[in-house]
């Protein structure tokens, strides 16, 4: 099984590339298939030279093999829904062989591999296995094969693949059933797919693909047999986070606002996710079930009555308190920590925790970025070029004294992302923080 990101410059190892796109030389045919692994679209079609190859490939699925023309090789992947082309590409095939386009990423911006899938089968009682990492938004993987459902920690073991972006090359092992668990790379805590049991049948060649999920960070997987099917394995995991901008019960100092008194602790599904933080704070994200969630709040140790949030698979969240110490609020945010799907640029929003229903505005290099954005709310992320030499960040708040807050030199990184927030009283505000919200920080 060879492979070719198209559109996207990966760093693949042990795994031998396909030239570049162009149609082939002498003319000859060969088979190909269409995977969908776009969460973005229900269902896709294949085209090959205006031949409709597969139809109403569904999310994790694929089609049976056509036969194509090695010299007419102009592809189109298209929306089900509509006809409507979703990309193109004109890959080099081989006569008499056997491929897989597999369509990934997001709906403006897919991509394809294609897998050439020739690989030699190994010996009864082994298997072959790759990780193809097409999450770009999860950044490099590490891949553990340990014993079928097993829950323990993974400090103690050793991954099979290490820092991929693209592909690991083949990895034989025994057949059976095993735990298979991606994690951020060199970080066994940091567990972005859990596999409990996924059988590894003698004597085959399987690829475990990565795919983005809405939030960016946890991937769903799906397990492709060489020139057989597929098993589709959607993450179960959500991640949380508390951003404690509770107005302070003091009185401000030299007209800055104090954080004292406004001590949150929080737990999700009895994770801790804040201990006695002061205002204010942004916590971590951690990673938690998915579906109906109970969550704790405290405030100065008293607890606060909340409603229980249900958190989307895939999905990452700001579970935001604010308001006062004497009506505190607490709003389930969702939060979108893909990366820019173009290169050199920034994502940037806006969150407003202030106490009182004030819309708060942000300007970036004198540009407006977000507009009356109101408390418990955040503004939908722009795309910024980035800048070395720093940015100029104001915030307004027109029941603030002064109404806008002016921070220099900013740097909002390229390829990230990042929020700015406004938290605590809607008259004396706490300083406007600058979290870059896809850093997973280091075990």
């Amino acid at each position: 099984m060879r492979f070719k990101p198209w559109a996207l410059g990966l760093t693949l190892a042990g795994a031998a590339l396909l030239s570049a796109c162009g149609g082939g030389g002498s003319s000859s045919n060969t088979n190909v298939r269409l995977l969908n692994a776009s969460v973005s679209y229900s269902a896709l079609d294949l085209s090959v030279d205006s031949k409709n190859i597969n139809a109403k490939v569904a999310y994790g699925g694929v089609g049976a093999y056509g036969s194509v023309d090695t010299g007419a090789t102009a592809s189109q992947v298209l929306d089900s829904s509509n006809g409507s082309a979703v990309v193109s590409l004109t890959p080099t095939l081989a006569g008499s062989s056997n491929y897989t386009i597999i369509a990934y990423g997001w709906a403006g911006a897919v991509r394809t591999t294609l897998l050439q899938e020739t690989e030699p089968n190994p010996d009864a009682n082994k298997a072959k296995l790759l990780l193809l990492n097409l999450a770009a938004d999860a950044g490099a993987l590490d891949l553990y094969v340990t014993a079928a459902n097993g829950a323990g920690p993974l400090t103690s073991s050793t991954p099979i693949a290490t820092n991929i972006i693209g592909g690991s090359g083949y990895n034989l092992l025994n057949s059976g059933a095993f735990r298979l668990t991606l994690t951020g790379t060199g970080k066994p805590n940091d567990i972005r797919l859990d596999l409990p049991s996924v059988t590894l049948d003698s004597a085959t060649v399987q690829t475990l693909i990565a795919t983005s999920t809405t939030g960016g960070k946890l991937v769903n997987g799906i397990v492709l047999k060489q020139q057989g099917s597929t098993t589709n394995y959607l993450t179960s995991s959500a991640r949380a986070r508390v951003v404690n901008g509770v107005a302070s019960a003091s009185a401000p100092v030299n007209g800055v606002a104090s954080s004292a008194g406004t001590s949150v602790s929080a737990t999700l599904n009895s994770q801790p996710l804040l201990t006695q933080s002061l205002a204010p704070v942004v916590g971590q994200y951690v990673t938690t079930k998915a579906g109906a969630s109970t969550l704790a709040v405290t405030l100065n140790g008293v607890p606060v009555t909340v409603a229980a949030p249900t958190l989307t698979a895939g999905g990452d969240y700001t579970l935001l308190v604010s308001g006062t110490v004497a009506a505190p609020v607490v709003s389930v945010i969702s939060d979108d920590n893909r990366l820019p799907s173009t290169a050199g640029y920034t994502k940037v929003r806006l969150m407003n925790g202030v106490s009182t229903a004030a819309g708060a505005s942000m300007q970036v290099d004198f540009a407006s970025v977000a507009s009356n954005v109101l408390p418990g709310i955040a503004s939908t992320p722009q795309l910024l070029t980035s800048l070395a030499t720093g940015s100029r960040v104001n915030v307004a708040l027109p029941t603030a004294n002064p109404p806008l807050q002016t921070l220099t030199g900013v740097n909002f990184t390229a390829n990230a992302v990042f929020t700015v927030f406004v938290l605590g009283d809607s008259v004396v505000p706490y300083t406007v923080q600058i979290n870059r919200d896809d850093l997973v920080p280091a075990q």
